[in-house]
């Protein structure tokens, strides 16, 4: 059974790879992941905001303006709440590719064109095979329309194809208005590969401690389908290949990704859930679902139930729509 496939012009054993979390800090679950079928490994991202603060000493001037807003400061980590700084993430970055034979994808946090993006080259220079720009961006201004948040993207986007000769995947939000248009932009722009999709947390406020209470839920399967409707619909017409993050859970999840159009598969709660271990277990039930459906490969799946081998996407999304709205009935 042949599970190999290609991401971002790299030749892949299996679509299967843990995507940017804290699992590859440690050199030995690294390791594990490895062994236990990983065919690439992402670094958990370093952010825009730790490059400029160790270049000026300062996240956005926050600190300096703290008594002016203390309420509005808690939102951001100390220095200390980083895991690791910019020159210690070079460093895991070099051990990480010297201690496995797969490819290490490096991860930056960004959305501005600031001096931080010289920071991709870096990154380059340590080792990486490939760099995931995980651009993670609330347009929180009202006179910012979405032209100007697009532009922002696609800036930071040539900006960084300029800095480094390693393919680059660009991880999106789902909250862009016009996606399959825009990701032929980001396309034109350089992006080697997109990465469907970005996960927004959301903060709770402590009304009683003035502070905001960020709040951590790990992915579950039911997130799966925002992510293979859009795959789905915005595979058709693209080269660059797309990967798909957050809501895989099983082989059956990451099937359905393949079929939508993903030719990378990323897992990080799982994994996180269950132990580095557990991409064997997801493997296995792929590998058992193929058999049984006399699938001899990845490449046979890939987009097979993308919109592409629809004549009218959008009438079909909309019969859809209609479908199951008309199919509900109340519970006796």
């Amino acid at each position: 059974m042949d599970f190999k496939t290609s991401y971002l012009g790299i030749k892949l054993d299996s679509p299967l790879m843990p995507g940017a979390s804290p699992l590859a800090d440690n050199l030995d679950v690294a390791r594990i992941l490895e062994d236990s079928g990983a065919s690439a490994i992402i670094l958990h991202s370093l952010f825009e905001e730790q490059i400029t603060r160790e270049m000026t000493g300062t996240i956005y001037s926050i600190e300096s303006h703290a008594e002016a807003s203390a309420e509005a400061t808690s939102y951001f980590p100390r220095a200390s709440e980083f895991s690791l700084g910019p020159d210690e993430y070079l460093d895991q970055l070099r051990r990480l590719s010297d201690a496995v034979n797969v490819p290490v994808i490096g991860s930056l946090n960004g959305i501005t064109t600031r001096g931080w993006l010289d920071y991709a080259k870096q990154v380059e220079e340590a080792g990486a095979a490939a760099l995931e720009l995980n651009v993670y961006y609330l347009a929180t201004d009202p006179t910012e329309g979405s032209g100007m948040v697009e532009r922002r993207t696609l800036d930071v986007v040539r900006a960084v194809k300029q800095a480094v000769k390693i393919p680059i995947a660009v991880k999106l939000s789902p909250f862009f208005s016009a996606l399959p248009h825009f990701a032929r932009e980001l396309e034109a722009s350089g992006a080697d590969g997109l990465v469907l999709f970005n996960r927004f947390y959301q903060p709770d406020i402590s009304a009683e401690s003035l502070e905001a209470a960020p709040i951590l839920h790990l992915s579950d399967p039911s997130e799966l389908l925002l992510r293979l409707r859009w795959l789905a619909i915005v595979k058709p017409g693209l080269k660059i290949p797309l990967a798909v993050s957050g809501g895989v859970h099983s082989g059956i999840d990451a099937i359905k990704s393949l079929m939508a159009g993903a030719s990378a598969v990323q897992v990080v709660s799982a994994l996180l859930k269950h132990g580095p271990k557990y991409l064997r277990t997801i493997r296995a039930q792929m590998e058992r679902w193929m058999q049984e459906h006399e699938y001899e490969s990845v490449q046979q799946m890939i987009g097979s139930m993308s919109l592409s081998h629809c004549p009218d996407p959008n009438a079909f999304s909309r019969a859809n729509y209609m479908r199951i709205l008309q199919s509900w009935r109340p519970t006796a």
